[in-house]
């Protein structure tokens, strides 16, 4: 059992009644926090989990939160290096969860629109897309910092950022538990087996389908990592993505076939083949793409002008903040709990990063004016502050997972997009500077979000804001060179590269669409309009829209596996104790986390092998299994990752 010592986080770190005033955790101690060791466990962790996300971004078209798996590992590693000798703090721990935890952002920006250069056929330089996430990131946490002490300390009590929280829990616990980290490792072997089994040796069916009428299939994947993603955003929000992917595979798609029945003629977008003549899979790349980036179009738009007096809100408050600050005195005489980066240093490193976008070309696409350039930064610098400051707040309120960055994105964007076109800049170079300005934008948003839960949880520690910031800084540099890295690699070694039916990077996509559309003026229109009244309707019946319009972008196979994630956890919890119910949440959150990281670092290292090996990819014992027998080995191994993920999920661990 846990250590009974072990300090817990006071009832003043949950809500606060008047009068009351927060006392972090550590207050009064002299603790080690900013160290190398905390340091370099942060960054390498935040590779792993970088490049694990960014596999499941390009897949799924969706991220999980790393901050509590890195957490976790942090505590092991440390638990590890004690052996010899090297004792930790609690502080160090959230250091480098705070440089870890940094990744998964840079990866959620970087992933939500450079893809799409690839998928453009654009000449990609490795240097060009590390600096644009680099400078997204550092804009992102920097344009943060003035926010701090109005959103994280005096609005304490008031917003609640509940991964911060859940993150200060973790490390408070982890102090005493030395098995909290069992389920983490267990899922990552779990998850890189089967993806050996499925994508490596391919003795394992990656997906299983049923064929129904006409072009209908249901069709649920072999991915553990879908599968613990499901279990982590639980059955809400499953449900309601595997209900938009089932309108497009059961209902769009053989409506779309019926109707093409009678066509003599390719039918736009498509050109060559009549739809009487295309799969199931073509018509969903066709045609339902373009539904869905309607209805995921009107779902961010939603979901962001749900927010606008939120955001009005943040805006006055940031700029009134940042005016204060700007005014103040010296920091010298202030706590070492409430020590941020001075304000002169903050607009300094903000202002060279953007005179460097502007005076060194290439960075901002092959433009040679600088007058272009200049007005592509004055554009970053506008819309990044905008969404810094709404994203700082909104996850605040409603946690990262569900902070609206593609709809942040698209709206600047479209933004960007309109004013390129009356400038008369719609060629390739134009789509491409504005792809890299809303590249910017997205990073800034995301990091912004996950820097606000970070120093949440330094807050709730006791840490050194100073501290965090430099680490979320580190993190940003650290990870930044790597996920672009992995991209450009996944591109050049997967099978149908970004955009194809492995890796179909669909918020890319998204935003190509959106720039196409605006610059050629030439979208589907038809079909976009019915995205939008699509998700108009699912609005108006208060279902998530977001999530609903995601599924329909996405095929049935990926949001099913999330769907049986979503329903295990739901079975696993319901009618227990709260105690009970919260325990079984949190064994099977970290198990799934590691299916995720399992899964997504396996994806990164076939890829390499196919690289290093000069486009040979693995090949296991030659079968030649009859298809019913090699589709029940699909479904039955779907179970079994279910299966394990609910043994973890249940199992007591206990010291």
């Amino acid at each position: 059992m846990a250590d009974p010592t072990t300090k817990k986080l006071p009832p003043t770190a949950y809500e606060m009644k008047e009068g009351e005033t927060y006392v972090p955790l550590t207050q009064g101690e002299s603790l080690a926090e900013f160290t190398l060791k905390a340091v370099v466990t942060g960054a390498i962790l935040g590779v792993v989990f970088g490049a694990a996300n960014t596999y499941l971004g390009l897949k799924a078209g969706l991220t999980i939160s790393t901050s509590i798996p890195v957490a976790v590992l942090t505590v092991v590693a440390f638990r590890l290096l004690s052996a010899f000798g090297f004792k930790h703090t609690i502080l160090e721990a959230n250091t480098s969860q705070t440089i870890g935890s940094a990744s998964s952002s840079v990866a959620s920006g970087v992933l939500f629109t450079v893809p799409a250069l690839f998928i453009w056929g654009m000449p990609v330089e490795w240097q060009q897309i590390t600096l644009l996430a680099m400078s997204g990131g550092l804009i992102g946490v920097l344009a943060m910092i003035p926010l701090r002490r109005y959103l994280i300390k005096q609005e304490h009590g008031k917003l609640p950022y509940p991964e911060g929280l859940a993150c200060a829990e973790v490390l408070v616990a982890s102090q005493g538990s030395r098995q909290q980290a069992s389920p983490v490792f267990w899922g990552i072997g779990i998850g890189m087996l089967f993806k050996l089994l499925t994508d490596g040796f391919k003795l394992v069916q990656s997906k299983f389908e049923l064929a129904l009428l006409g072009k209908a299939k249901l069709a649920i994947s072999v991915s553990p990592a879908l599968i613990g993603v499901g279990y982590i955003l639980g059955l809400r929000i499953a449900t309601v993505m595997v209900a938009g992917g089932a309108l497009s595979a059961l209902v769009i798609i053989p409506l779309i076939d019926y109707w093409g029945a009678s066509q003599s003629a390719p039918v736009y977008p498509e050109t060559v083949k009549l739809i009487s003549e295309m799969s199931a899979s073509e018509i969903w790349n066709r045609y339902i793409r373009y539904i869905g980036a309607g209805a995921v179009a009107t779902g961010g738009m939603i979901t962001l002008i749900k927010s606008i007096p939120t955001m009005i809100e943040s805006f006055k408050l940031g700029f009134e903040q940042m005016k204060k600050r700007a005014g103040g005195g010296s920091e010298e005489n202030v706590e070492r709990t409430d020590h941020d980066l001075s304000f002169k240093l903050v607009l300094v490193m903000i202002g060279t990063i953007l005179l460097g976008l502007t005076l060194i070309p290439g960075v901002l696409g092959a433009i040679d004016s600088v007058l272009a350039r200049a007005l592509a930064s004055v554009l970053i610098a506008v819309f990044a502050f905008f969404f810094v400051t709404v994203s700082s707040r909104i996850v605040g309120l409603v946690g990262v997972t569900s902070n609206p960055t593609s709809g942040m994105t698209i709206a600047t964007l479209l933004g960007v997009s309109m004013v390129f076109l009356a400038m008369g800049w719609t060629d390739t170079m134009g789509k491409a500077t504005a792809l890299m300005v809303g590249t910017v934008v997205c990073i800034a948003a995301s990091i912004a979000g996950d820097t606000s839960q970070d120093l949440k949880t330094g807050f709730l520690l006791g840490a050194t804001p100073r501290w965090q910031q430099v680490g979320e800084l580190i993190g940003v540099i650290t990870s930044a060179g790597f996920v672009c890295l992995v991209v450009m690699m996944l591109n050049n070694n997967v099978e149908g590269g970004l955009g194809g039916e492995e890796l179909p990077a669909p918020q890319a996509v998204l935003m190509k669409l959106v720039i196409d559309g605006v610059l050629d003026q030439n979208l589907p229109w038809a079909l976009i309009g019915i995205g939008v009244v699509l998700a108009l309707v699912v609005a108006a019946f208060r279902v998530p829209v977001l999530a609903f319009a995601v599924g329909v972008y996405l095929p049935l196979y990926t949001m099913a596996a999330v769907f049986v994630g979503g329903l295990l956890r739901h079975l696993l919890t319901r009618n227990q104790e709260e105690k009970e119910s919260e325990r079984r949440r949190e064994q099977g959150v970290l198990f799934g986390s590691g299916l995720v990281g399992g899964g997504g670092l396996t994806g990164v290292l076939l890829a390499s092998w196919v690289g290093l090996t000069g486009g040979k990819k693995i090949t296991g014992i030659p079968l030649d299994l009859p298809a019913p027998v090699a589709q029940a080995i699909a479904l039955l191994a779907v179970l079994a990752i279910a299966g394990l993920l609910a043994v973890f999920a249940k199992r007591r661990l206990e010291d």
